[in-house]
């Protein structure tokens, strides 16, 4: 009798998980059907790379190249980042010359380039984006405020998303401004409240809101088909998405959209035991945001953006009592669902790498920005797969063969054995082209593991 996915253990989950993975679905839900069977070879080829990374189980024919992207596609195919926040058929034409020229182990899909076309309808205040705060030929800034008042910790507390609903959204789009007169819905128990707790809903301001919002529905709708038709195709031809999902630390929560880094600063110091009651009520809340979209998707890695933890803006005491014992929570809640956690680590975490041990075997995959890859490789050697440190300066600046050397000398050093991605630092923007083709090409050529 098959067991129920409640009854599987971790590592059940997580070989379910990239079972969807290597066979992915169409948007009927049928099984997806390749363009050919040396594109459905090379699909499960990929995918078999990077899980056999990951799981540290054995070694894969080669250490996979798992490129971060921000912008690049655009720049690359002779389009503005506005042009394809706004275009989707630039969008996709952009993303595919990408992935059909440098053939990456995976299909990074298209998350930054979001639409602008719903940041304008709502009124978004959060980021400046191309052509409109920042040049067209930009990326994105974010606008930093504290959009979540010092003394507001209680209400978060109580209820994350009756706050988020009330008070974040009113301050971050100005067109969602009614929101703040909506009624807490869990009062809508019995006859006699319901008539009283609907009233808001009849209020013009309440009302303009929600046509606001169905109105930036409908777009994102259209952006998302574009997006979905993209990945679908891109599946189609041999080349898997990279992420299912993403989600935030608790923390990087609160520092950087609610209170702002200065914020968050002040509160460590404060008002500290405030900050570990909110990272305790919104862990859930990350764990699921991570958690429904690879059940949706199909794909175990869930992208976590790391920002406040990093060397130099906590101290390591710190670091252990505010970043540490939540993030591990939302690891553990990832892992125990199957996920496998993609830490994106921004910064460096030399002084991280001791702590961030204390994870189970086989069930994530960190990629490093500015860390000591040595370092990381000793401490996590055997026990994470670890990826990135190819530096955004380098791509931009430097030349194919400057690449090549370093990159052989990341292999060299941390490749030994397996568990071992190469990746780009930060995600790329406007570097040359000829330089992501180089870091893509040479691992092909010279991350081949003997047999």
């Amino acid at each position: 009798m098959e067991k129920k996915w409640e009854e599987l253990t971790p590592g059940e989950k997580q070989e379910e998980l990239f079972n969807r993975w290597l066979s992915p679905k169409d948007p009927q839900g049928n099984d997806l059907k390749f363009q050919s069977p040396q594109a459905e070879k090379a699909y499960k080829e990929r995918v078999t790379r990077i899980k056999d990374a990951i799981q540290l189980k054995k070694l894969p024919d080669r250490v996979p190249v798992f490129p971060m992207l921000s912008f690049f596609p655009a720049y690359y195919a002779g389009y503005t980042p506005q042009e394809i926040m706004y275009d989707y058929d630039k969008l996709a034409k952009a993303h595919k010359k990408y992935v059909l020229d440098f053939e990456p182990d995976v299909n990074p899909g298209i998350g930054i380039p979001t639409p602008g076309r719903v940041f304008d309808i709502l009124d978004y205040k959060l980021y400046a984006w191309p052509g409109h705060g920042v040049s067209p030929n930009s990326t994105y800034q974010c606008l930093e405020k504290e959009y979540m008042m010092a003394d507001e910790y209680d209400t978060l507390i109580r209820d994350p998303n009756y706050f988020f609903t009330t008070t974040y959204f009113p301050r971050i789009f100005g067109e969602l401004e009614g929101f703040k007169m909506l009624p807490n819905l869990a009062n809508v128990q019995e006859m006699p409240f319901v008539g009283p707790n609907l009233v808001p809903f009849g209020l013009p301001p309440v009302q303009e809101a929600y046509k606001a919002l169905l109105d930036a529905g409908a777009e994102a709708l259209k952006w998302a088909g574009a997006v979905g038709a993209f990945g679908n195709e891109m599946a189609a031809l041999g080349f898997p998405g990279g992420a299912g999902g993403f989600t935030k630390v608790p923390f990087d929560t609160l520092g950087d959209t609610l209170r702002g880094t200065r914020g968050i600063m002040i509160d460590i110091y404060r008002q500290p035991d405030k900050i570990l009651e909110a990272m305790e009520a919104l862990t859930p809340v990350m764990i699921d945001m991570g958690v429904s979209a690879t059940q949706m998707a199909g794909n175990p890695l869930v992208m976590i953006p790391l920002h406040k933890g990093a060397d130099g803006f906590l101290s390591d005491a710190q670091f252990k009592k505010f970043y540490w014992p939540c993030f591990k929570k939302l690891l553990m809640g990832l892992i125990n669902e199957g996920c496998v956690p993609l830490p994106f680590v921004e910064g460096s975490y030399n002084t991280r790498l001791e702590i961030i041990r204390d994870i189970p075997k086989g069930s994530t995959f960190w990629t490093f920005d500015a860390t000591d890859m040595a370092k990381a490789k000793k401490a996590l050697g055997g026990i994470a797969c670890i990826g990135g440190n190819v530096p955004t300066d380098l791509l931009s600046v430097g030349t194919p063969s400057q690449v090549k050397d370093y990159v052989k000398n990341l292999i060299d050093t941390c490749g030994k054995g397996g568990g071992y991605a190469v990746a780009n630092g930060v995600a790329a923007d406007d570097i040359k082209p000829e330089n992501m083709k180089a870091m893509i090409d040479f691992t092909k050529e010279y991350g081949v593991y003997k047999k």
